[in-house]
């Protein structure tokens, strides 16, 4: 493709309606499906683009689709809502083997019966095509592909597709690139993109700077799709690294240290770089109460938190009592789901932040609110507690000791130490334990221990 590549297509007709059967069984069982649980009772088409022309072969095409589910199951009418899902499906008359695990479907009906569909994430050609738009900042139909101009994309990249379950899929160039799709996607500014290409603005190392990024452009709105950044080969995740260091026994507080300090270089440039609020009484209150409430919630979802809700509320009203003192915080952009996995060491031991998307469940509006940095801290703190109670080895004081390091690590780089403000730390980590006993009470019983063993801890208060 040469450079600024517009091409206008549209896929056929009747793609939706020879889709529709098969994706009613294959969406719903997708790591990132987001409302698993409730039945879809129908799709409808935000876009579809051919990126390779329908032949013998291989077709290609980029779809947006709104998976509608029922929200309330109350006689008469039901209440829908619907997700907007980013699919790129593949089209060949039958799958090689290495294909099998991407199987969409056997298309019985429409323009493409016959046709075998599938992931073509999973498929060398498709992805191709994808960083080849980019590399030309193709203009396809309502697609928009761009990258950073003094950063070059060079050809011959094999790409592979990381299988790892998380929330959104990725595909890696060579040991040179990773690109990001955001499987449900809305439209606005994404802080998946917004924020790392504000940090790289700032200069801040501890966040790779986008390389490119594809937008969809459709009825005077930008969605964003996708995310490339440079690839950090030889890598290791926090949370992999801090389970490896578990079961060998070995103490992990110079990593929380260090992971400390980078989290507090992220906050810095994230002030510099974009506005900050300060929080008064109005702001303080409406944030204990929103907590308030989300406590209330999960209690009267999981019986076993409520004999713990007295006293965990007081977390929560010992904040708006501050407020109403004249007390203030700063407030200012967030990772907004941070935890260890969020988290990237290189082999010469410096950290990277990643994922910026913040908490996918919550609406775009929200993820993009000024918030007080404490909250990526109790965010890292229960991901430490986490980490402690899934190692098949447990060492005594290991989580204490990460909390305590991180904190360390965090004043020497950011000039404040978390620890200094017990009230908004505590009230932070509580509504974050709350929020994880509530998930692993619908997903994960097996897990609810972990979270409960922190409400218990927090249903206490420290003494002043």
């Amino acid at each position: 493709m040469s450079e600024a590549v517009t091409r206008t297509v549209t896929s056929p007709p009747g793609l939706l309606a020879s889709l529709d059967p098969l994706l009613r069984d294959w969406l719903p069982r997708q790591r990132w499906f987001a409302s698993k649980g409730r039945p879809v009772t129908g799709f409808s088409l935000v876009a579809a683009t051919e990126l390779l022309p329908a032949d013998a072969r291989l077709g290609l095409h980029h779809v947006l689709v709104r998976a509608h589910q029922q929200l309330v199951p109350a006689p008469g009418a039901p209440e829908e809502s619907g997700d907007c899902y980013q699919l790129l499906i593949g089209m060949r008359e039958a799958l090689p083997p290495r294909l099998t695990p991407a199987l969409i479907g056997h298309v019985t009906e429409g323009p493409l019966a016959g046709r075998t569909a599938y992931d073509a994430l999973y498929d060398t050609r498709p992805t191709e095509v994808l960083l080849e738009a980019l590399r030309a900042r193709a203009r396809i139909g309502g697609l928009r592909f761009e990258r950073d101009r003094d950063r070059e994309i060079r050809t011959g990249l094999v790409p592979r597709v990381m299988t790892a379950e998380q929330s959104n899929s990725s595909v890696v160039y060579g040991d040179t690139f990773i690109l990001k799709l955001l499987r449900r996607i809305v439209p606005g500014v994404n802080p998946d993109l917004e924020l790392p290409l504000a940090l790289a603005r700032e200069g801040c190392p501890r966040v790779p700077a986008p390389a490119g990024w594809m937008v969809a452009d459709l009825s005077g709105r930008s969605w964003v799709l996708g995310v490339l950044q440079p690839y950090l080969q030889g890598a290791t995740d926090g949370w992999e690294l801090a389970l490896r260091e578990l079961a060998k026994g070995e103490d992990f507080a110079a990593e929380a240290r260090s992971l400390g300090r980078a989290t507090a270089e992220v906050h810095t440039a994230l002030a510099r770089a974009l506005p900050t609020v300060t929080l008064g009484h109005a702001q303080a209150r409406q944030l204990a109460d929103g907590m308030i409430e989300r406590l209330a919630q999960a209690a009267r979802a999981v019986p076993l938190l409520r004999s713990y809700a007295p006293g965990l509320r007081t977390a929560f009203t010992a904040l708006a009592d501050l407020a109403s003192e004249g007390r203030t915080w700063s407030a200012q952009r967030v990772h907004g789901d941070l935890h260890l996995g969020q988290c990237l060491r290189s082999p010469d031991g410096q950290w990277s932040l990643i994922d910026f998307e913040g908490e996918p469940a919550k609406p775009l509006a929200e993820r993009r609110l000024p918030q007080p940095a404490v909250r990526d801290v109790a965010g890292m703190l229960r991901s430490f507690d986490y980490a402690a109670h899934s190692a098949d080895v447990r060492v005594p004081g290991w989580a204490e000791s990460c909390r305590a390091a991180y904190c360390t690590g965090y004043a020497e780089a950011g000039g404040h130490d978390p620890r200094t403000d017990p009230v908004l730390l505590r009230a932070y980590e509580t509504d974050k334990a709350v929020y994880e006993v509530l998930y692993e009470a619908r997903h994960r019983p097996d897990w609810i221990e972990v979270p409960l063993s922190a409400v218990r801890r927090l249903s206490v208060p420290e003494p002043a």
